[in-house]
């Protein structure tokens, strides 16, 4: 093996180890006395946003294919531009 043969090698190692440790902080890992992310609260805030986004919606497709509440929702905003 050749001297840079050895230090492609040892790059790709040490490219590799700096890989995996990103990884297990990003997953929150906490081996070496760091504190990891508390990802259950995100989650909760996830679903909770992800509801709203659904409820939001439900009412997007009501005043959509409910024609006569669309013409009136129309009158409406016509009349407060005036």
């Amino acid at each position: 093996m050749s001297f840079w043969n050895a230090v492609v090698v040892l790059f790709a190692i040490g490219c590799f180890t700096w890989l995996r440790m990103q990884k297990y902080r990003a997953l929150g890992d906490k081996s070496g006395g760091r504190q990891g992310y508390d990802h259950t609260a995100r989650e909760h805030e996830l679903e909770r946003e992800v509801e709203e986004m659904r409820k939001r919606i439900a009412v997007l497709e009501r005043i959509a294919t409910d024609e006569r509440r669309g013409k009136d929702l129309a009158r409406e905003i016509e009349s407060l531009r005036d």
